[in-house]
């Protein structure tokens, strides 16, 4: 995972540098949250779309009465779709949030083999989107950047959900204000 640069203009800048430094996210209490994305995990290994969408809507509606937010619509769609790019690769995309519509869509199967993803892959698609939904909703930014702090609050939300620990995540720089989770160091850390 890696940083978007910071944006131009003083504004948009500061805002970008506020998410940045805002590592932590209150959390919700462990119940019903770990027994909500448990749920998610279950409809996910039976691979039942149906199933999975409405755990993921149960699932963000506890998180947004916890934030005072407006729960957002969720759809849980099929494979994943695959984007080639020539002479560099293809990407696969897992989700996306939309601010206009605040609306959340999420990928259950791989592009590929369109195979079941894993849980952990897919929950953690989820608690990105949501917290793209908590910048705009409760933090009111104008914009949601892929921030350190951003990753932080979506690794905070993701742990706590799972009931895992966490870990905070090591960054090792990328270029001109672009980070990247040094993954290595980040396992190794007590």
């Amino acid at each position: 995972m890696v940083t978007e640069r910071p944006p131009r203009g003083r504004l948009r800048l500061a805002e970008f540098q506020r998410s940045d430094q805002l590592l932590d996210l209150p959390l919700p209490p462990a119940e019903p949250c770990r027994a909500l994305a448990a749920a998610i995990e279950t409809a996910l290994s039976a691979g039942d779309r149906q199933a999975v969408g409405e755990a993921c809507r149960a699932f963000l509606s506890e998180l947004s009465r916890f934030y005072k937010v407006s729960a957002p619509p969720i759809t849980v769609l099929e494979a994943r779709p695959l984007r080639h790019y020539e002479g560099v690769g293809s990407m696969e995309l897992f989700g996306d949030y939309h601010p206009q519509t605040k609306a959340i869509r999420v990928w259950m199967r791989t592009a590929v083999r369109q195979k079941v993803t894993s849980f952990g892959t897919f929950f953690s698609t989820l608690c990105h989107e949501f917290c793209h939904h908590l910048d705009y909703e409760m933090l009111r930014f104008r914009d949601s950047y892929h921030t350190r702090g951003f990753y932080e609050r979506v690794a905070a939300l993701y742990h706590h959900a799972r009931g895992t620990p966490r870990k905070r995540l090591v960054w090792a720089p990328l270029g001109p204000g672009r980070w990247r989770i040094d993954w290595r160091s980040t396992r190794l850390a007590p």
